[in-house]
């Protein structure tokens, strides 16, 4: 596990090769929170909005999750947790005033742009 990227992974790349074309500008890898331990792949402090790019099998997604042979039971306790971890990230995060975005990995790096700078541009309109 601990080969494992946790940033400038394959998807992420995608994603910010995507957002950086249209010419919004963030930040990679960052805390959201200054307190808070836990990092956003991608996070636009200036409109408060925290992007998580998960992976489908470290976050157990429904349709390209998958399940190793073996030591069943720690892996499906692992990605239960990190489900739990990333549910407990997303309330702290919304009470504090930020939105978050989760986006698949298997996603593609185009819609999800879209879906990121929509919510830039709605989050930069005064109210």
């Amino acid at each position: 596990m601990q080969d494992q990227r946790r940033r400038n992974t394959g998807p992420e790349l995608a994603l910010r090769k995507v957002l950086w074309a249209s010419g919004v500008r963030y930040r990679i890898d960052s805390r959201p929170l200054a307190a808070f331990r836990r990092r956003a792949d991608v996070v636009f402090t200036g409109v408060r909005l925290a992007v998580f790019v998960d992976g489908c099998f470290w976050h157990g997604c429904r349709w390209h999750g998958s399940w190793p042979k073996q030591n069943r039971k720690w892996w499906a306790e692992k990605i239960r947790r990190n489900r739990e971890r990333d549910r407990e990230t997303d309330g702290i995060l919304r009470r504090a005033g930020w939105v978050v975005l989760r986006i698949w990995e298997h996603e593609d790096p185009a819609r999800a742009a879209i879906r990121v700078l929509r919510k830039v541009r709605e989050r930069m309109r005064p109210e």
